[in-house]
């Protein structure tokens, strides 16, 4: 299993209409990194759902269950998007602030690329972030 981080602002896609949709495609990304993020993730990848913007905090966990895809909302037809599905919120949101502050945290990629909106989380990083947010990293 692989972990990511996916970024969405809170007025366009909230975690709260992610949980009351359950499953929903991941669409809408157009910048060439983070679309080969989404090629790359698999059936029952977990990614950590990230309010961008406003709140700045991972709020929620989400669970690939289509893997990569067309976009019909690209008319260009370069671009692709994923399925998935809510799985948890984080007992406690865990904010930007906290994961710069964190030297276990100084090499995630939040940190390192922030703008991007599809991005890896290695297995420590998953783990020791999911003991910030006091959620079972499962």
């Amino acid at each position: 299993m692989a972990y990511w981080l996916v970024k969405s602002e809170p007025f366009k896609w909230s975690w709260q209409q992610q949980v009351e949709h359950g499953t929903t495609h991941w669409d809408g990304v157009r910048n060439y990194q983070a679309s080969n993020n989404l090629k790359a993730m698999r059936l029952g990848d977990r990614a950590f759902f990230y309010h961008s913007n406003e709140g700045k905090e991972i709020v929620g966990i989400v669970e690939v269950v289509k893997e990569y895809y067309p976009d019909p909302s690209d008319e260009s037809g370069r671009f692709g998007m994923v399925d998935v599905k809510a799985v948890k919120p984080m007992t406690r949101p865990v904010t930007l602030a906290e994961i710069k502050a964190d030297p276990e945290l100084q090499d995630i990629a939040l940190v390192r690329q922030s703008r991007l909106s599809v991005q890896p989380v290695t297995e420590a990083q998953w783990r020791h972030i999911c003991r910030l947010g006091e959620t079972d990293p499962a």
